[in-house]
């Protein structure tokens, strides 16, 4: 009996730790080319929209993957589906860092696919097999998804300048999807497929139509459009307030840090509340000083986007946490799940090209940072139904 629990025990660590070795790859390889994109413009000859969409295109990828993701889970099993992901994810790395504009276009979207599975099966993998530890768990992911992100957003430009130029330093960013493989290899050699709940169908058509999960998916979908904005343009606006590359490129590293701190503090506020409607109002509102601190007092850019890296960062955890604390089931979740980010990422798509022309319309990025401090209210306003104490049936 104690080797059966102790030999449980390991299969749980080493399941953890593959869970987070995904998470890494969830943003790092996509985030990873803003600091890098003034030098991708410059090389191809881009302009400003063209460049944003490096940004739109994975999230045209997450909006068109993420509602399949819960019917290839239910046909090959979350572990497989997963794996599928990490490969994509390093195919689409290999591709981006050729010395081709058109494949870096079609790399990026099949790093955007990979990263529409793993973000839609994470919480319904978390939620199947550690129902009574969401928040913990999401929060962890979390954290170190934002920390992996923070690292290579940090390390791009200085391999880019030293050697690597921009094509070797996106290719450095292999690492985290080849390590997440070998970790998940153990799923697939001992461990049977779970496919999630055969009902999945029915559950799909359901979901579309609660009032919840539209408040959900709104909360969570506000924070993608607004979210990718900033981190796809922070660089941009940074340089254009006097910032070098390279400090723009730091600040945009501790962007990525400062989403990846709510992991540590919010799982343990959340098990205190009765419900979360107090606490997403307030990290909703955070994003939006942080907007208008940045066009109001861009001398400040450290500041401001530690504010809104913390906020948004905390709304992204409370969203991933609503899935798997509103839903009744795992299937559900993952639903749940493919809902909330296609709709979300279909905004999102929308965010980055649009502020690009604005900005070349205007001359500068006081109406797109305005944009977000007001979307940010309203996130709070989505975030405060989101947070009531109940589930879907």
């Amino acid at each position: 009996m104690t080797n059966r629990l102790s030999s449980r025990g390991k299969q749980s660590v080493l399941l953890i730790a593959g869970i987070l070795m995904i998470a890494t790859t969830l943003r790092v390889t996509f985030t990873g080319a803003a600091p890098l994109l003034d030098a991708i413009r410059a090389e191809y000859g881009l302009t400003t929209a063209q460049t944003g969409m490096l940004t739109t295109l994975p999230l045209l990828a997450f909006a068109l993957i993420s509602p399949l993701a819960a019917g290839a889970a239910r046909r090959f099993g979350m572990e497989r589906s997963l794996f599928a992901a990490m490969v994509l994810i390093c195919l689409g790395i290999a591709l981006r860092s050729l010395p081709s504009a058109l494949l870096l276009f079609t790399g990026t979207a099949i790093i955007g696919c990979g990263i529409a599975l793993g973000n839609v099966l994470l919480p319904g993998i978390i939620k199947r097999d550690f129902a009574r530890h969401v928040a913990k768990l999401t929060g962890a992911y979390s954290l170190t998804m934002g920390a992996a992100a923070a690292l290579g957003s940090s390390v791009v430009v200085p391999l880019a300048q030293y050697g690597a130029g921009w094509h070797g330093a996106l290719l450095m960013l292999m690492i985290f999807p080849l390590l997440a493989l070998l970790l998940w290899l153990p799923r697939l050699r001992h461990g049977a497929p779970a496919a999630l709940s055969n009902t999945g169908a029915l559950h799909s058509r359901r979901i579309w139509r609660s009032w919840l999960a539209w408040q959900v998916t709104l909360f969570l979908g506000i924070n993608s459009l607004i979210y990718y904005i900033v981190i796809g343009w922070l660089p941009s606006i940074l340089i254009a307030h006097g910032f070098s590359e390279a400090q723009a490129g730091s600040v945009h590293g501790i962007l990525q840090l400062a989403t990846a701190v709510p992991g540590l503090l919010v799982p343990l506020v959340l098990h205190r509340l009765k419900d979360q409607r107090g606490i997403a109002v307030v990290v909703a509102l955070l994003c939006a000083v942080g907007s208008l601190g940045l066009w109001l007092m861009p001398e400040h850019a450290t500041l401001w986007t530690l504010v809104f890296g913390f906020g948004s960062g905390a709304t992204m955890i409370l969203g991933l946490t609503f899935i798997g604390l509103r839903a009744s089931t795992a299937h559900q979740a993952a639903a749940l799940s493919g809902m909330a980010q296609s709709v979300g990422y279909l905004l999102a798509a929308c965010g980055p090209p649009l502020m690009g022309k604005i900005h070349d319309a205007s001359g500068d990025w006081h109406l797109p940072l305005l944009a977000c401090a007001v979307l940010s209210v309203v996130m709070a306003v989505c975030g405060a139904f989101a947070g009531r104490d109940r589930e879907m049936v």
